[in-house]
């Protein structure tokens, strides 16, 4: 199961049916550019993948249900254009110590606009109701570039006035394991409902607060966190302070983009938790021949992942859900029996 680098690879080029990894290399990424039909698929299979996240807490919808995030926080708008729009976010002692971040929403406040060559359709064409909205995590390397993934892309409807809501948990997720110490910038595009210059120039009649408004808090983007103290909600069988030398699951980030491997290959997401089982079991007196008791992986979920296939000189993106990419639960067994 993937649960070391090693293992990882092995669960990718099962699912895969290869023997080893395909040879890609930067000059086969540059330029790239995802075809919405990919993009979605990938984005569908990543609100399932959080939804079923969510489910497996059953403490969960009770613990959020009619209760505030515990962290609003306030960002501002670093850049922004008719198509594009970057948001800042002090993340500084924003996250409690000993806690999970759950959930979190990004808030945007859209502001309908009433040009009036966006109030008659041409005829020509078919209505344009909605705008595709995606949000990135933005990653600022070293060197001062950025690179970016989707966290989260939906249809919103273009005449409307109010706040909008999307789902940023993975973007967190990456920011904390990764760039802790600077602010978290995330990037949103604004695109047509379908291919067409028709669409994608009605798209542009959405517009999000931007930073004229920097005197005004009221639609300025927000930030809330949902989060979890440990101590109290911590998940069955997760290490703590009091059973770290017995079985239990440790957190443990992989980084897609810092493996020489999967940095060109893969293409979302960027990293993930995937954790790991760690620890001792205690042994019986007589193990009658099978051996010792190990702490390993009873429960896995997977993992959506969107990658390149070289197929001779040319590259395709694709989209897959890869098994066993997640440690859901660790138990001690006894020749490959769970013994909980």
């Amino acid at each position: 199961m993937a649960f070391s680098h090693q293992d990882m690879k092995d669960a990718l080029l099962q699912k895969l049916g290869m023997d080893e990894v395909p040879r890609i290399h930067k000059r086969d990424v540059e330029n790239l550019v995802i075809p919405a039909h990919i993009r979605n698929k990938y984005t569908s299979m990543l609100k399932m993948h959080h939804s079923r996240r969510r489910r497996s807490l059953p403490s969960l919808a009770g613990i959020l249900k009619g209760i505030p995030g515990t962290a609003d926080i306030s960002g501002e708008y670093v850049y922004s254009d008719t198509t594009r729009q970057r948001v800042m976010f002090d993340m500084e002692a924003r996250i409690p110590d000993n806690s999970e971040v759950t959930m979190a929403e990004l808030k945007l406040y859209q502001r309908a606009s009433h040009h009036k060559r966006f109030t008659v359709e041409r005829k020509s064409h078919r209505p344009v109701s909605n705008a595709r909205v995606s949000v990135y995590w933005v990653e600022v390397l070293p060197n001062g570039s950025n690179r970016t993934s989707l966290v989260d892309s939906r249809l919103i409807p273009i005449h409307e006035t109010g706040w909008k809501s999307f789902d940023v948990t993975q973007a967190v997720h990456y920011w904390s394991k990764t760039q802790q110490k600077t602010p978290m910038h995330l990037e949103v595009w604004i695109e047509g409902e379908r291919p067409g210059s028709y669409a994608a120039e009605i798209a542009k009649s959405v517009r999000f607060t931007t930073q004229e408004q920097t005197d005004n808090t009221l639609g300025k983007p927000e930030l809330v966190l949902y989060t979890l103290n440990l101590e109290e909600y911590g998940s069955r069988g997760d290490c703590d302070n009091q059973n770290k030398d017995s079985c239990c699951r440790e957190e443990y980030f992989i980084n897609f983009r810092a493996l020489t491997w999967t940095q060109y290959w893969i293409i979302e997401p960027a990293g993930y938790q995937a954790f790991r089982c760690t620890g001792g079991c205690k042994q019986p007196k007589r193990n009658f021949g099978y051996g010792e008791r190990r702490c390993t992986v009873s429960e896995s979920a997977p993992l959506p992942i969107m990658y390149l296939v070289k197929k001779g000189d040319y590259t395709e993106i694709e989209v897959a859900e890869f098994p066993n990419m997640i440690v859901e639960r660790c138990a001690c067994t006894l020749d490959n029996i769970s013994i909980v």
